[in-house]
């Protein structure tokens, strides 16, 4: 498929509504030193209709499908102007099970693009369409309206962080430090490494597609720090972290306030990475968000498979 991956990059420099999570350069920094690739399908006129960029991995000689690091959306991406055509929209879909399936796969797991008319016609090929759901800020027009529907807390908390300072100066190195120290106060391990950050963070830097806010006390001490990327339509809240020990600063609140004003200069909406966390989820609540659901996309083709997770799951419950 070593074709497939030049006309898709080629696609990519040219179709601004494919989601930054399905971008070539996106997929090449965050399956940086994996195997990835891409499945197209074409039109009468030769044309690329639909893309579906993965991960491809491999364990005990088993092969498996599953979303990259950090990555939100994956899936089946369809030219805006098919999404209306039922039929044409049930040929990709058809066409997209025979070549999962011509992939010898043990499992397959992708999120497919909000709003995706391809996921729900992916059941009839006996995968389980499930539904997730993120929350987002639509509508960047007015930041005082905004402001006014964050609940009574954050408002408190908000002004309870007059007195911090915005630093967008912030080095990869010290964020990555930073959220190290974050999680390892509430007794957590970072779940991606060092190298893999530094790589989506200099691709996102050098396309003007990337940006690390943070937030700092009176006296200059870090308080919280967000990683931040962003497409034509939308910026996402990719990595966002706070300190246990400034949690009563109103620095998280800040932090959210401050994404939510560069979104305004850089796209259309604001995406705060939805969590199946349900504190999390409260938060982001909190600041007028619209939960927006998407789905996510399973199969099982070898039983095998499905017995690994189960025994990998038991092991990990054990430990905790």
């Amino acid at each position: 498929m070593a074709d497939n991956k030049l006309l898709y990059k080629q696609l990519c420099e040219t179709e601004n509504s494919i989601p930054l999570f399905m971008q070539y350069w996106w997929m090449e920094g965050v399956c940086a030193g994996k195997h990835w690739d891409v499945i197209l399908s074409f039109d009468h006129e030769n044309n690329i209709r639909a893309a579906m960029p993965f991960l491809y991995n491999q364990k005990c000689k088993l092969k498996y499908v599953l979303m990259p690091q950090q990555t939100q959306i994956g899936g089946v991406w369809v030219k805006p102007e098919y999404n209306n055509s039922q039929s044409i929209l049930q040929d990709i879909a058809q066409e997209f099970n025979q070549k999962i399936e011509e992939l010898g796969l043990a499992y397959y797991y992708q999120h497919y693009p909000l709003n995706s008319k391809i996921a729900p016609l992916m059941q009839q090929f006996d995968f389980k369409v499930s539904d997730r759901v993120t929350y987002r800020i639509n509508d960047l027009s007015n930041l005082d309206e905004i402001i006014e529907k964050f609940s009574k807390n954050k408002k408190r908390q908000l002004q309870k962080a007059l007195s911090s300072t915005v630093d967008m100066d912030l080095l990869p190195d010290q964020f990555y430090a930073f959220h190290q120290q974050c999680l390892a106060q509430r007794h957590k391990e970072i779940s991606y490494s060092r190298e893999f950050f530094l790589v989506i963070y200099e691709k996102a830097i050098n396309r003007h597609q990337g940006q690390i806010i943070a937030i700092r006390g009176p006296e200059n001490q870090l308080q919280a720090a967000a990683f931040l990327v962003w497409d034509n339509q939308t910026l996402y809240y990719l990595i966002p972290t706070y300190s246990e020990a400034e949690k009563a600063s109103g620095a998280s609140a800040r932090l959210v306030l401050e994404s939510i004003r560069l979104a305004k200069e850089k796209t259309q909406s604001f995406d705060f990475e939805g969590s199946i966390d349900r504190g999390i989820a409260n938060h982001y609540k909190q600041f007028g968000s619209e939960p927006t659901p998407y789905c996510s996309v399973e199969k099982y083709y070898k039983q095998i498979f499905r017995l690994a997770n189960a025994y990998n799951w038991l092991r990990n419950f054990r430990k905790r």
